[in-house]
């Protein structure tokens, strides 16, 4: 990669054209706004946010040339000239002949998975996200997660903490006699492992395990631009690649793809699903057409689709990728300064702070990365995600721990082309004060909470003593 584009990475690409003013609140607005969610931070309004960092899904803003593209969009019912546009650029950029669109990378999940999997197998990754690990256990199937063993020393800077575990994998898959291997998914970037790369070899590496046990690898490419940009900064043979060349490559190590559009996409909406096997792709479309669309439009307006087409463009081109890898690294530099760990090396859709490290004395049953992103937003109007005990762990009908996260974090996602540096210089600073005295922040205990994905709708309060 030429040395110019890391240097234009400290220069923002474009320019601002549209502004959206921001809510500025008091803490005592923001106790009130609190309190009266159950202390869930989903359920705050947005208009009580100021630093909105919950998600870097469908939060980005899009360019003008997608708001154009979007103007042209054909609201045909059936073989609308945007689901051709779409295609066209969907096929030269993953070259799967089976594309089907669908309204977000869940809706790809659901359908690719209740039409490839049966109730009782298994499927492995690298990490399932939240709602992937949903769609895989709704059809009544295990999803396990083997992560490579680097993965845990949040502090190493091994540059590819989002592999999979090789050895396990082929472990697993010689032996399938209990529970069958269904599938493998390659989560790239690592969401659910703190946003971690996954290096080409390792890719390559598990396709070949793959084929040669007749076990599909899929990716889950919500970020596979932001991972193929990491390669090309950090993998040997890979420098001279442009971060096009490397998902080009990428995709066609898989036999499929599902894929949040609302992340590298850049856009407000929509996803796809992307295969190589003509029967499943079959069994895929039927389902579609029952559940989300025609399958030329997978339940997306036209002017989705051709806004999508111009995102997955733009989303490759390497001052673009810089300046998103300048910025996390400047906020990531900000936080270290503050006396605060996030797990490193720092990525590019999230930070990802080590709540337990900073709150040791709240255990994980009382959910310290919780407590952590409930004081960010008290203190400084930023909503953040947990991943911790919160996300990962169990309880008994008595509220007793059976089962704790490994670790205990807080995601700052960063959506794409909001937020400048003054912006992100603010929850730096807000870090900081926590810091000075962590023995104030205090636990939660859960009043109620749903059997499944209950981090999105749990009830909390304070937690005594």
């Amino acid at each position: 990669m030429p040395e110019q584009h890391q240097k234009e990475g400290a220069v923002e690409p474009y320019r601002i054209k549209v502004v959206e003013p921001i809510p500025l609140t008091t803490p005592q607005q923001r106790e009130e706004a609190l309190r009266r969610v159950s202390y869930n931070l989903f359920d705050l309004r947005a208009d009580e946010v100021t630093i909105d960092l919950l998600s870097d899904s469908g939060t980005g803003a899009i360019s003008a040339a997608q708001l154009s593209a979007g103007m042209n969009g054909d609201e045909s019912y059936a073989g609308s000239r945007s689901f051709y546009r779409w295609h066209e650029t969907v096929s030269e950029l993953t070259g799967y002949p089976h594309l089907l669109p669908a309204h977000q990378g869940r809706a790809a999940e659901r359908i690719l998975f209740t039409s490839l999997l049966t109730p009782g197998s298994t499927v492995v990754s690298n990490t399932h996200f939240d709602t992937t690990r949903a769609n895989v256990e709704l059809v009544g199937c295990q999803a396990r997660d083997i992560p490579c063993p680097e993965a845990k020393d949040l502090d190493s800077p091994h540059p590819f903490k989002g592999n999979i575990d090789l050895q396990a994998l082929e472990q697993i898959l010689q032996n399938q006699q209990e529970s069958p291997v269904a599938a493998v998914v390659m989560t790239i970037t690592n969401n659910g492992g703190g946003g971690q790369p996954v290096s080409m070899e390792n890719l390559r590496r598990t396709a070949d395990l793959c084929r040669r046990h007749s076990v599909p690898m899929i990716l889950d490419a919500a970020r596979f631009a932001e991972n193929a940009w990491l390669v090309t900064r950090h993998e040997p043979g890979y420098q001279d690649r442009t971060p096009r060349q490397v998902a080009e490559e990428a995709f066609r190590l898989a036999d499929g793809c599902i894929m949040s559009a609302k992340k590298d996409g850049i856009v407000h909406i929509g996803g796809f699903i992307g295969l190589k096997d003509p029967e499943l792709a079959q069994k895929c479309e039927r389902l579609l057409i029952a559940t989300e669309g025609f399958a030329t439009y997978g339940g997306l307006a036209g002017r989705d689709l051709d806004m999508m087409a111009q995102g997955l463009q733009e989303v490759t081109e390497p001052s673009y990728l810089a300046e998103r890898a300048d910025i996390a690294g400047h906020l990531a530099q900000r936080i270290r300064d503050a006396g605060v760990d996030i797990v490193e090396p720092a990525g590019l859709h999230a930070l990802y702070l080590n709540a337990g490290r900073l709150l040791p004395h709240i255990p994980p049953h009382q959910y310290p990365g919780h407590s952590l992103a409930c004081q960010l937003y008290l203190r400084g109007g930023i909503r953040s995600a947990e991943l911790g005990s919160l996300y990962l762990g169990e309880e008994d009908e008595h509220g007793n721990p059976v089962k704790s996260a490994p670790y205990e974090l807080v995601r700052l996602a960063l959506p794409r082309r909001v937020y400048t540096r003054s912006h992100y210089d603010h929850v730096a600073q807000t870090l900081a004060d926590i810091a000075k005295d962590p023995s104030s922040v205090h636990g939660y205990r859960i009043t109620e909470q749903s059997p499944i994905l209950r981090h999105f709708s749990i009830k909390l309060e304070p937690a005594k003593g």
